[in-house]
């Protein structure tokens, strides 16, 4: 798979996708990178520990989040966008719903848009997306949750975000899948969600894992937001025991080494006695 000036092994690789909000309410590091410095310091130091790409947010996504206008959103993300470009060589993600937004980030050189709701939100997204020839991340996502079995809910669901993608004309290698954990899912939804990711690849594409910090970790822990590293790695590791190509995170270093011990185990070597 390509992305941007990079190819991805997705068949046999972990990838990081280091997140960089850049909103003040995000639920784990609002405001921390709002100021342009602060948001090339961060994107350097995740670079330098092992992220394979950049998602870049503008509007925080949180249980109960306020929804901002799409000019207040191109104007956080599209500035970075292109400062992140102009100084490293290294795909970056627009982590929107909202076509505008994707279509003004694009300009500025995202290479894939991360819609969290499947292409479902914006029916513009699509025929964008098919036009720019910009990767993309169709999230599972729904505003209520229902009773039935959630594995086969999300593929039910992800297959209408697909049909949607192939009417507009993207490109099969074009496209990436998330079970969107956290989003319309109980506490117990997203624990099997973790145990079962690796049934998205009956649909036939990579699959992006994004669980750091989130509310499951710290319902099972007891921990806030800032303490729920050690769940994270968990996730992580669990999601390349299923294959999973891509895995977001707020910590990058601490994830790439929890990824290479990982594979390092599961890797068919020479034992040493």
């Amino acid at each position: 798979m390509v992305i941007g000036n990079r190819f991805f092994d997705v068949r046999n690789e972990t990838y990081l996708m280091g997140i960089l909000n850049v909103t003040p309410d995000s639920f784990s590091d609002g405001g921390r990178f709002v100021k342009m410095d602060a948001a090339l310091k961060h994107t350097e130091e995740m670079i330098a520990e092992g992220a394979a790409i950049i998602d870049v947010g503008g509007e925080s996504t949180r249980p109960g989040y306020s929804k901002i206008s799409e000019e207040e959103e191109i104007e956080r993300v599209a500035p970075v966008i292109s400062a992140i470009k102009s100084r490293f060589d290294i795909p970056v993600s627009v982590d929107t719903y909202k076509s505008k937004v994707a279509e003004a980030a694009i300009q500025e050189g995202a290479d894939l848009v991360n819609d969290i709701w499947g292409l479902k939100a914006d029916r513009k997204m699509a025929s964008l997306i098919a036009r720019t020839g910009t990767a993309c991340c169709c999230m599972h996502n729904r505003s209520r949750i229902s009773n039935e079995d959630v594995m086969d809910c999300i593929l039910l669901e992800l297959k209408e975000s697909l049909a949607l993608a192939e009417q507009a004309g993207i490109p099969e290698d074009k496209i990436l899948l998330d079970p969107g954990i956290g989003f319309g899912k109980t506490y117990e939804n997203n624990l099997t969600i973790l145990r079962n990711v690796g049934r998205l690849q009956e649909l036939g594409y990579p699959v992006l894992l994004g669980a750091s910090r989130k509310s499951v970790i710290g319902l099972t822990l007891n921990l806030p937001e800032d303490a729920r590293l050690e769940g994270t790695l968990v996730t992580t590791v669990f999601g390349v025991q299923q294959k999973c190509a891509f895995i977001r995170v707020h910590d990058v270093r601490a994830n790439a080494r929890a990824i290479q011990m990982t594979k390092a185990i599961l890797s068919e070597g020479i034992m040493l006695i």
